[in-house]
């Protein structure tokens, strides 16, 4: 079989998918393009972002460039609704279509305030909204920090109002308070301040703003980040929330400490008015003053009063000055009939001594002396033979324990070089040091060739009942 010649012209691929890519480019041009993300997971490595508009129907891939991301009012999430404005094109390495987006809104304020729903749902059932966690604001803060932008109206307006009513330290944390990055840059923020040390070189806030200028959902999206609902939920420092008009809400006023309508009324919530404060002190010490020396008159009256009540000093002597001049009237007296009463007692009694009384007296006195003398040398010589008794007791049992008698019969106690008694003959080693004790002395010597000699054997001796075997008495070794 044949082929069959053909007039068609021959393409190459390359050919086909630019040809198609630019036709497609032509005739398109830019469009806007309503869908759902899906698939999206954040900026690539690159800065670029890939995902998926889809509807009920079909889908289409999306680009964001790098240069385009951090232009966009709102950050894109999985799940919004959203409008893309861009250029549809095709990648011709995978032979799809696609749009690269330029620019990127919300579909309607609807599908925004759903998500916003859905999100303060979420994070209200985790407890970070409850009234409970709010912290009190320091009454005067030393340092104040601040997180806005550096170069809006917010952050001078936040400024001149603390310089008017009461100039603190403030410290300013730059970040962006719009479009792509915004929620991470003030998550950061507020975790930066908190990671402070007490104690460093950079001082650590007693208090927090977050601040923005009013605008559109979108403008203030930013502060719905769930990043940074839960760095001002996890803040240690209190924190003041003022981003947008007084009419404008965000998840960061439901979860900060304090609400303020407007970032100028932020500063006049952290801070007093320094005059007003002067004055209120002022007023204080006034009162104070007042109020001490009206205490002074008032004791100084009861004083008066209580001592109106009190009877006068010579009144209360009066009664015992009247008793001393009597009793020093009676005192003479007293003392005359003392002295005569006295006298005549002793008049009695020396009546009765006379000078034979005084003899008797001395006999009987001398009698007995001689009896409690008699009885006490009876006693002491009792006394006397008792202990002479008893240490003769002792004596002769140390006597019967006293190894010296035993050496007084004839016997030797022999000890080694250390000390110690030797019992056994063979205990001695040839030329080993021994100490001999006698019964007047002790011999040092060593012990010469050892040899055994027999020992004679002896009948034992025959006891006489009743008394004691003489050679056997002291025998301790």
């Amino acid at each position: 079989m044949t082929d069959t010649p053909s007039n068609a012209a021959d393409y190459t691929v390359s050919e086909i998918s630019f040809a198609l890519k630019r036709r497609i480019e032509d005739e398109f041009g830019f469009v806007r393009v309503r869908g759902e993300i899906s698939g999206y997971r954040g900026p690539h490595s690159s800065g670029h972002a890939y995902f998926t508009l889809k509807d009920e129907g079909a889908r289409i891939e999306a680009v964001v460039w790098r240069g385009v991301m951090g232009k966009l009012r709102f950050k894109p999430e999985e799940g919004m609704e959203v409008i893309a404005t861009g250029r549809l094109t095709t990648y011709p390495n995978s032979s799809k279509y696609q749009i690269v987006i330029d620019a990127l809104e919300p579909a309607g304020a609807g599908a925004l305030m759903a998500l916003l729903e859905e999100r303060k749902r979420k994070l209200g059932a985790e407890g970070l909204f409850d009234p409970e966690r709010k912290q009190l604001l320091p009454y005067l803060p030393r340092v104040v920090g601040v997180v806005t932008s550096p170069t809006g109206a917010v952050i001078r307006d936040i400024l001149h109002r603390l310089a008017d009513r009461f100039p603190v330290h403030v410290l300013v944390w730059p970040v962006k308070v719009q479009g792509e990055g915004c929620g991470d840059e003030v998550a950061a923020g507020i975790a930066g301040f908190n990671a402070l040390p007490e104690d460093g070189s950079i001082p650590r806030p007693d208090v927090i703003i977050v601040a923005r200028g009013g605008g559109s959902l979108e403008d203030l999206w930013g502060f719905n980040d769930e990043a940074v609902v839960r760095a001002a939920a996890a803040s240690d420092i209190p924190l003041v929330s003022a981003v947008g008009h007084e009419t404008d809400w965000t998840l960061l006023d439901l979860v900060a400490d304090v609400r303020a309508p407007t970032p100028t009324g932020a500063a006049e919530m952290v801070v007093p008015v320094r005059r007003d404060l002067m004055d209120r002190i002022d007023d204080l010490g006034r009162r104070l003053t007042g109020a001490s020396l009206r205490a002074v008159d008032l004791r100084r009256t009861r004083l008066i009063a209580a001592t109106r009540a009190l009877p006068r000093a010579s009144d209360i002597l009066a009664l015992p000055r009247q008793r001393f001049d009597s009793a020093a009237n009676a005192l003479p007296k007293a003392l005359l009939a003392n002295t005569t009463l006295h006298a005549r007692r002793f008049e009695r009694v020396g009546a009765r001594l006379t000078p034979t009384s005084l003899l008797r007296t001395q006999a009987q006195l001398a009698e007995r002396l001689a009896v409690l003398s008699a009885r006490g040398g009876r006693a002491v010589a009792e006394l006397v033979a008792r202990r002479r008794a008893r240490l003769d007791q002792v004596a002769s049992v140390f006597e019967a324990v006293n190894h010296m008698a035993t050496l007084r019969r004839g016997y030797a106690l022999v000890r080694d070089g250390e000390g110690r008694p030797v019992f056994r003959a063979a205990d001695l080693a040839s030329g080993a040091a021994i100490e001999i004790e006698f019964a007047d002395d002790r011999v040092r010597a060593r012990v010469g060739e050892a040899a055994s000699l027999p020992v004679e054997s002896k009948p034992a001796p025959r006891r006489v009942r009743g008394k004691p075997d003489l050679d056997d008495q002291g025998n301790l070794f």
